[in-house]
């Protein structure tokens, strides 16, 4: 079996950490495991699966001899470095926000949009944590139904914002002032994630609606979303109500989405089941239910949509996209 050589810019931080979890978890062919960070964790030395791999500082020639680099940094230092990533050769596989609607850059799911991987010039972004849930299970539908309007409500875990976050809910629980948010987050929902834009909306929000656009090839589609963070340490909720072009039926929807790439179908109300994030943890497939017809409306459905935000909405995706790459590298 061929190795390819894998960097991991961000190596030290949460989804860097997973990332190299994952890579071991799927038995990805890795030669040289390189992981990437600042100066201060330059030297130290991290463990990949019994093999004792030394943390490189980040800078231009840090990526020599590397075949992929998944990027697990913010968007400046994912910025600062992708033009030396793209010259040494590597692809970098990038889970920041930076180039995720640049027009050259593809946007990629892999159970939605594989194919896109073949698109890139040297750079793929994974879309936002929240976007790649939704993805999962909107897909199959509008490839059946036609989506025509979605609405998105968001309950995001306060992983997603980082140590800082998780530490500010940890703290709260024992009465301490925030840190990270600026309100108290423990026994609170804040409907404020990312900066306010001109229009009223979060940059959280229109990162869903731009990059459903993006994913779905459908630049005209309505969508509109309100994103919140919730007292929850892993895993993000979402409930998405769709209209659609076409007419359906609910029991072969919900057939449409068992058989979907991806997707845990619990939709058992009787036996009060349904997705949940203390059951979503540690997982990487999207969990459905709670599919119920929207009254108001002549074509619309309601889901609950639960997935694990550093797993699948960050980490296993990209390691999903490096499994994509080295297919198209082989084809």
């Amino acid at each position: 079996m061929k190795l390819y050589n894998v960097g991991i810019l961000g190596a030290t931080g949460a989804v860097g950490q997973e990332m190299m979890k994952i890579l071991l978890e799927r038995k990805f062919p890795v030669g040289e495991l390189r992981p990437i960070a600042s100066a201060r964790s330059a030297g130290s030395e991290i463990d990949f699966g019994g093999r004792k791999c030394t943390i490189v500082e980040a800078s231009d020639d840090a990526f020599e001899g590397l075949d992929i680099v998944l990027g697990a940094a913010e968007d400046d230092i994912a910025e600062r470095f992708a033009p030396a990533i793209v010259r040494s050769g590597a692809v970098f596989v990038d889970t920041s926000s930076a180039f995720r609607l640049d027009p050259n850059v593809p946007l990629v799911v892999p159970e939605i949009n594989a194919g896109d991987v073949k698109l890139h010039h040297g750079i793929i972004s994974n879309p936002n944590c929240s976007t790649i849930q939704a993805m999962v299970a909107l897909k199959p539908l509008d490839d059946k139904y036609k989506i025509k309007r979605v609405v998105y409500s968001t309950y995001q875990a306060v992983s997603g914002a980082g140590v800082a976050g998780w530490k500010d809910l940890e703290n709260g629980i024992k009465g301490e002032a925030p840190k990270k948010f600026p309100h108290p987050i423990a026994s609170n929902c804040l409907p404020h994630i990312d900066s306010f834009l001109d229009n009223g909306y979060t940059k959280e929000e229109m990162k869903m609606v731009n990059e459903t656009r993006k994913i779905l090839h459908n630049d005209a589609m309505r969508v509109t979303a309100t994103t919140v963070r919730v007292p929850v340490f892993d895993s993000h909720s979402e409930s998405i109500n769709v209209e659609f072009e076409k007419p359906f039926d609910l029991d072969e929807m919900i057939e449409v989405l068992k058989n979907a790439p991806g997707v845990v179908v619990q939709n058992d109300s009787a036996h009060n089941e349904y997705p949940m994030a203390v059951t979503a943890a540690g997982k990487d497939e999207v969990f459905i239910g709670r599919i119920r017809r929207d009254e108001s409306v002549e074509n619309g459905v309601n889901l609950w949509v639960v997935a694990d935000n550093i797993r699948k909405g960050a980490a296993t995706n990209a390691v999903q996209i490096a499994e994509e790459i080295i297919k198209a590298m082989n084809e």
